[in-house]
């Protein structure tokens, strides 16, 4: 079990949806902690199984895109929302920059929807948004 996780290697951990380096670089850690890849040994010894799921992304048609979702949603909750792009293959960000493909906004955006609005970042309503989903 041990060796399964020493070789995940920090690049894989920070694809992980909302896994950035600062938490990627801890789970790394933990894993390549000799203390700890022997608590798991004897959780093994133990009988105890974990059971790990593999993420299977089936169309991956937003992937590289990220998106980030402001405002009020009227047909899908947050959580419903960015579950859909991130099975799509999208990304999921809380904040806009540059490198952000599209803002999403419900009713009553706020401070994300002017940002997007100045660096020139595409914004699509709810219409929009599910049309490409």
């Amino acid at each position: 079990m041990a060796d399964y996780f020493k070789n995940i290697s920090l690049e894989d951990l920070e694809k992980i949806p909302d896994v950035g380096p600062v938490v990627a670089k801890s789970i790394f850690d933990w894993f390549h902690n000799k203390e700890n890849l022997k608590l798991l040994d004897d959780l093994d010894k133990a009988g105890i199984t974990l059971i790990i799921q593999k993420s299977k992304i089936k169309n991956q048609k937003l992937n590289g895109l990220t998106f980030v979702l402001t405002g009020e949603l009227e047909t899908l909750t947050r959580d419903e929302a960015k579950d859909k792009i991130r099975e799509l293959g999208g990304d999921v960000s809380e904040s806009v920059s540059k490198k952000t493909s599209y803002v999403v906004i419900g009713k009553t955006p706020g401070s994300k929807y002017e940002k997007a609005k100045k660096l020139g970042v595409k914004i699509l309503n709810e219409k929009e948004f599910l049309k490409i989903l």
